[in-house]
């Protein structure tokens, strides 16, 4: 049975252009990953991933991955697996939309909704599938803080992470005993593309300090990662602040 944890040696990105997503592929094959997929819509963007990855030293393929065509997530990914096992599925595909016009545009909140929801609720369960076939593995799911409680400025997205938390705690749960691991991650305000020109938040990070906690915790068999840290006190104290007064505060 190969390593699922700490030292895998397969790894499958769902969301191949994802900063996140691509620190923690460098960081594991520096370890001892071999053989990645990147699946992600054909892009000059997902190309070049794949050749710096393999510059690296490792053995990468792409596969076309929509998160919004869910009826394609079978055979997509299904292919994947048809290769060989697979140590890590990395779930890292999001977006974060425009609040004010995802309040005026009720389809593009839809779409955050199905992207960062549905499209991962398809995945997730098409992955553990595969994960329980192959009798291993870990399916490690890139959650957000934003989704521990509602906040005025960004409850659309919040609300979608808040949902693919809940799915992800409970998917866990059901695999227990099977001999595959979900671990959830809940990163605070990333330095990324993403979120360029976006007032920053205090505990933020970048990318590669979230890889680091994705790696330390696949090692340590987490099920539930903070990066920072200290989020989880912050979070634990936040979500039982009055609602008047929480409307108040300047998160």
């Amino acid at each position: 049975m190969k390593d699922a944890f700490g030292a895998p040696q397969s790894l499958l990105v769902l969301g191949g252009t994802s900063e996140i997503a691509l620190a923690t592929a460098r960081r594991l094959i520096a370890l001892r990953t071999r053989r990645v997929w990147l699946a992600g819509r054909p892009s000059p963007a997902l190309d070049a991933a794949a050749a710096e990855l393999r510059g690296r030293g490792a053995d990468v393929h792409t596969v076309d991955f929509d998160a919004l065509d869910s009826a394609s997530h079978e055979v997509a990914l299904g292919k994947v697996f048809a290769e060989g096992d697979i140590d890590v599925v990395l779930m890292a595909f999001g977006v974060l939309g425009d609040q004010a016009r995802d309040e005026e545009e009720p389809m593009a909140a839809v779409r955050v909704a199905q992207t960062n929801y549905t499209g991962a609720v398809s995945a997730g369960l098409v992955c553990a599938v595969a994960l329980q076939a192959q009798g291993h593995g870990s399916l490690v799911v890139l959650s957000s803080v934003a989704g521990e409680r509602a906040r005025r400025a960004d409850f659309i997205y919040g609300s979608s992470k808040a949902g693919l938390d809940a799915f992800a705690q409970g998917l866990g749960d059901a695999l227990q005993g099977t001999g595959v691991q979900v671990m959830v991650v809940r990163p605070g305000f990333v330095r990324t593309r993403a979120t360029a020109g976006r007032p920053e938040q205090p505990l933020a990070t970048g990318p590669e300090e979230v890889a680091e906690a994705i790696v330390t915790g696949l090692r340590r068999r987490s099920e539930t990662v903070w990066v920072p840290g200290s989020l989880r006190v912050v979070m634990a104290a936040l979500r039982h602040v009055p609602r008047p007064l929480f409307r108040r505060l300047p998160v």
